[in-house]
């Protein structure tokens, strides 16, 4: 098995790509050792010294740090998914858990459904492409009063850029095709 490894924008994430479907559907995201006992795999992560942050995409696994450098901690966690995968052991313990590590309750006024299925819209086919290349994930949270609000995942939770990318990118992109959009902001 090799598994590839990509750098992301943010220098505390690095994008590990097994050659094998992680998430079938939806994405799952750990911030601590306590959330991860839902997921096997990211259990055995968390064991590793360091480990701040788990993050699973459809094809990739996504792992923030905070102490030492990547070229201490790379090797530990490369064999680590290497041997989950290996062992046929699930990714996720049961199939309701990854539901609930993806969902979040989403909030707009009554009138706005046709607005908001257009941001959702453009979020699905515009933007969490290019943000899942980066190894993480951007979901919609709600609307009011002009203001879209998104939840950041995976490397994007974090990331030095992502003000740049929400405010530059995203906000930009909304405005554009929503003309009541006025603004973005991460939740």
């Amino acid at each position: 098995m090799f598994i590839q490894t990509e750098a992301t924008p943010n220098p505390a994430t690095l994008k590990f790509l097994p050659g094998k479907v992680v998430m079938q559907t939806g994405t799952a995201e750990f911030r601590d050792a306590e959330t991860a006992a839902a997921s096997p795999l990211a259990t055995r992560i968390f064991a590793i010294p360091g480990v701040t942050g788990v993050f699973f995409g459809y094809d990739f696994v996504t792992v923030s740090k905070d102490g030492p450098e990547w070229q201490h901690l790379k090797p530990a966690i490369l064999g680590t998914i290497m041997e989950h995968f290996m062992s046929g052991a699930p990714v996720m313990g049961t199939a309701s858990t990854s539901a609930q590590v993806d969902s979040d309750e989403e909030f707009f006024e009554p009138g706005d459904e046709t607005i908001v299925a257009t941001i959702k819209e453009l979020l699905e086919t515009r933007v969490r492409p290019a943000v899942a290349q980066d190894g993480g994930d951007i979901t919609f949270r709600g609307f009011k009063d002009g203001k879209v609000f998104l939840n950041m995942k995976g490397s994007c939770a974090g990331c030095p850029s992502s003000t740049a990318t929400l405010k530059h990118g995203v906000q930009n992109l909304l405005r554009h095709f929503v003309p009541e959009v006025q603004e973005v902001e991460a939740v």
